[in-house]
């Protein structure tokens, strides 16, 4: 008997511009480059940052949950970004979602957590080269200067009018990670492209 279930292809909010995303890469001559990075991880945690959980989730991740505000820890393909007090954004390698909420549920025990996937909820564009703060500060009310958002540095902010989550890589020339809801990713593309005209 032939198997009848239907297949389900997985498409990513920006599958579709891919080509103009590199393209811009290439006219700018790498003083910008963007991509999307579908798919990730990401994985949102509330807990007390004072109690036993944090450290028990920390030890169970390989890395400490940052407790400065606007900070971002990272170790290996894990990265936690800050975004209150008791909350952080998990984010890890594509499909690893269900691996992340078992170890942080496991780890925390009988301690209050709530841990929520929302790796649908957003896709992340990359964005890097010599300019990309540049490119970033056209739209983003933050100063990006790097003597103020510097490599391990986050936010929740603005970029366009669209709020995102915004993530200084700390990885050498690694630029930023632009984290933005689904649902906003065509407009803030078109964004980025048509700023990125300028260093064509």
């Amino acid at each position: 008997m032939a198997d009848t279930a239907p297949t389900i292809s997985r498409r990513s909010p920006l599958s579709h511009a891919a080509d103009r995303l590199a393209a811009a890469t290439r006219t700018s001559g790498g003083a910008v480059r963007l991509a999307e990075l579908p798919f990730l991880a990401q994985v949102n945690v509330r807990l007390d940052a004072k109690g036993a959980a944090a450290d028990a989730v920390g030890l169970a991740l390989g890395l400490q949950l940052p407790l400065e505000p606007n900070t971002v820890v990272r170790a290996g393909e894990l990265t936690a970004v800050w975004l209150g007090p008791d909350e952080w954004l998990v984010v890890g390698p594509t499909g690893g979602q269900r691996d992340l909420e078992s170890r942080i549920r496991a780890a925390s025990g009988d301690e209050p957590v709530a841990v929520t996937d929302v790796s649908a909820q957003r896709t992340t564009l990359l964005v890097t080269g010599p300019r990309a703060r540049d490119l970033l500060a056209h739209g983003c009310p933050l100063d990006l200067h790097p003597r103020v958002f510097s490599a391990g540095c986050c936010a929740q902010t603005t970029l366009a009018r669209t709020q995102i989550v915004l993530v200084a890589r700390d990885e050498p020339k690694a630029g930023f990670w632009v984290l933005v809801r689904s649902s906003f990713a065509d407009y803030l593309t078109d964004w980025l492209l048509d700023a990125a005209a300028e260093y064509v």
